[in-house]
């Protein structure tokens, strides 16, 4: 048995029951209230855990998972900041591809929360965000808390980047808004949705019972298809390829699903690019893998094979008009492109996360999941992967390059310390280098935040490790200091409900992604390069991330400035996880990664040359 799928696999089982919902149940008190019927369409669903930062918003609702739903599902997740609890919710969906439940506290709460729903959003995450809002008539509104705490339309604040909204207006529509929000979520392309429930809902008593309802006939399974004149296409062009490059993207953590996709690449002698930006979704110790996967782009080997291409097959790349523009020099290339993706159908106006629109010549209207194995039956290609590609062994001692730590000598020593364990990297820092740390599972790393803001690190960890908790693996997240300072909060949740997991603080006092950004523009202006560290660095004095753990009951330790200590630190950590614990190890790294200055920090001019 492989512990990360079985991991992932038993919490599917629950989402996935078919337990028919019953009549509420009454209460010992006697009397049911509309919030009860809230919290029992929750459990009729399975959901295992609400992530929440308390609110008197939904004071009513808070009762009835406490005190009417007792010690069934969903469990409460103490968080002390809503957005630790929308990325702790969206952290366990990139585990399990199912959604988590979040609870935020009227309009304030939801403005805390926006950054991780926007995260969740770009990464195409499921999560069931839980609002509410004060009194929505005015004559029953607590004076002065009630009125600032109510909004027209709070949905709003987040409707722009949320797959649906809604605000219902009685108990029975709440359940109904429930089990819609779950199903749509849930369906690709997925991402989070919001329901905001009146007090007054959620307080009144229930004037009769509501029927019974069979929760699971109400979001039956949605599995795209496209056409079989499509799949023919993309098969002929196939065919007559020589050169063929497949760009992994957005896919699941089935490893039905990734040896689909390793069978595909070897069937077709194809090379495949994959990147930082979404989960691992080809192993990149593969002989067909090109290159290293980085953040940014496609550069070295993986760029030579587009360049090369005479079809490139996108399995939802997600920025497809990007990488070819970067490799193409703005042009359009020779290549024919197939593209599988259903992403298109949830693009809108506000937000440009959809990128630049890519020249495509056929589409698969499908998630890759469910493209790749119709291409794998049209061409005759054998469905099984061959004899997998043994796993990178651990590497050697690490020789020290001077007297500061790199990156690249942080990730080594790590991967060194965790030997042959499985493990998990939940999240990574900017500087990190793909070509350190080989992924060879679907679980071997879960991909970022999703919108690039800075802070999601912690809290992903944190749902990420939640979800493989008992599954065997060793969750790691890699984070900035700046990231980690955001929201290192989300560490006390991890250590009051134990749940074992490590972060690794890349400590290099600066917000140093935006210094080569004014290092860059300092270039373009012919002035000083030698002030581009101005208002970035976070020093004099340096932050004690360590004690910044130890405050919040984890196992804080560092600062690591030495090799040796860097060793010794590592070991005792990956223990203390092994143990049940939460552990953080704050190495304090050198100021600047060579790779991304180098292409951050030439002009337009120096480009050209």
């Amino acid at each position: 048995m492989n512990p990360p799928t079985s991991a992932a696999a038993k919490v599917a089982d629950i989402s996935n029951s078919t337990e028919v919902e019953r009549p509420l149940p009454s209460p010992p008190g006697g009397k049911l209230f509309g919030s009860d019927a809230v919290a029992d369409a929750l459990r009729s669903l399975n959901i295992p855990f609400i992530a929440l930062n308390p609110g008197a918003s939904y004071r009513g609702l808070h009762d009835s998972i406490v005190n009417y739903l007792g010690n069934e599902t969903p469990q409460m997740l103490l968080c002390l900041h809503e957005e630790n609890a929308v990325a702790i919710a969206h952290g366990y969906a990139k585990v399990t591809g199912k959604p988590m439940a979040a609870a935020v506290h009227s309009n304030v709460g939801l403005m805390h929360a926006t950054m991780a729903v926007f995260n969740a959003w770009c990464d195409r995450m499921p999560v069931v965000i839980m609002g509410a809002t004060g009194v929505v008539d005015a004559m029953k509104r607590r004076p002065w808390i009630e009125w600032i705490h109510t909004a027209r339309d709070q949905g709003a604040l987040v409707r722009d980047y949320t797959k649906w909204d809604d605000q219902p207006a009685s108990p029975g529509a709440a359940r109904e808004s429930i089990l819609r929000g779950y199903w749509m979520s849930s369906t690709a392309p997925m991402g989070p949705v919001y329901i905001n429930l009146d007090v007054e809902l959620q307080e009144s008593p229930l004037l009769q019972a509501l029927p019974p309802i069979e929760a699971q006939r109400y979001m039956p399974p949605v599995a795209t298809a496209p056409s079989a004149e499509s799949v023919k296409a993309a098969a002929a062009l196939l065919r007559g390829a020589k050169n063929i490059v497949i760009l992994a993207g957005r896919c699941s953590r089935s490893v039905d699903a990734w040896n689909a996709r390793v069978a595909l690449a070897e069937g077709l002698n194809a090379k495949v690019i994959t990147e930082l930006k979404i989960g691992a979704s080809f192993p990149t110790a593969h002989p067909l893998h090109a290159g290293a996967p980085g953040a940014m782009g496609a550069g070295g080997e993986a760029a030579a094979a587009l360049k090369n291409a005479d079809v490139i097959v996108s399995l939802d790349w997600v920025d497809l008009a990007g990488i070819i523009k970067t490799t193409f020099d703005g042009k359009a290339p020779t290549a024919q492109v197939i593209q599988a993706s259903v992403d298109y159908t949830i693009h809108r106006g506000w937000s440009m996360d959809y990128q630049g629109l890519p020249p495509v010549d056929v589409i698969l209207s499908a998630d890759p999941d469910a493209a790749v194995p119709l291409l794998i039956k049209e061409l005759g290609l054998n469905p099984t992967p061959k004899q997998p590609h043994p796993k990178s062994p651990p590497p050697d001692p690490v020789k020290s390059s001077g007297d500061e730590i790199t990156v690249d000598e942080m990730a080594l020593t790590l991967r060194r310390a965790v030997g042959d364990r499985p493990t998990t990297l939940t999240h990574l820092s900017l500087s990190w280098n793909g070509a350190t740390w080989p992924f060879a599972h679907p679980l071997d790393f879960l991909g970022s935040e999703g919108g690039g803001g800075v802070g999601g690190g912690p809290g992903n960890t944190v749902g990420s490790a939640l979800a493989l908790r008992g599954s065997g693996r060793l969750p790691i997240g890699i984070c900035g200091d700046g990231d980690f300072m955001m929201s290192c909060t989300a560490l006390w949740t991890a250590v009051h409900y134990r749940i074992p997991m490590l972060i690794v603080v890349c400590n290099n006092r600066s917000f140093f992604n935006d210094e080569l950004h004014q290092e860059r523009v300092a270039r373009m202006r012919v002035r000083p390069v030698e002030n581009r560290w101005i208002g970035q660095r976070v020093s004099d004095p340096d932050v004690d991330m360590a004690q910044i753990a130890r405050a919040q009951g984890a196992v804080g330790l560092g600062p690591v400035i030495t090799h040796e200590q860097m060793e010794k630190a590592f070991k005792e950590a990956i223990e203390t996880i092994e143990k049940g614990g939460v552990a953080v190890v704050d190495v304090r790294v050198k100021v600047g990664y060579a790779a991304a200055a180098a292409a951050m920090t030439q002009t337009p001019a120096e480009k050209a040359k």
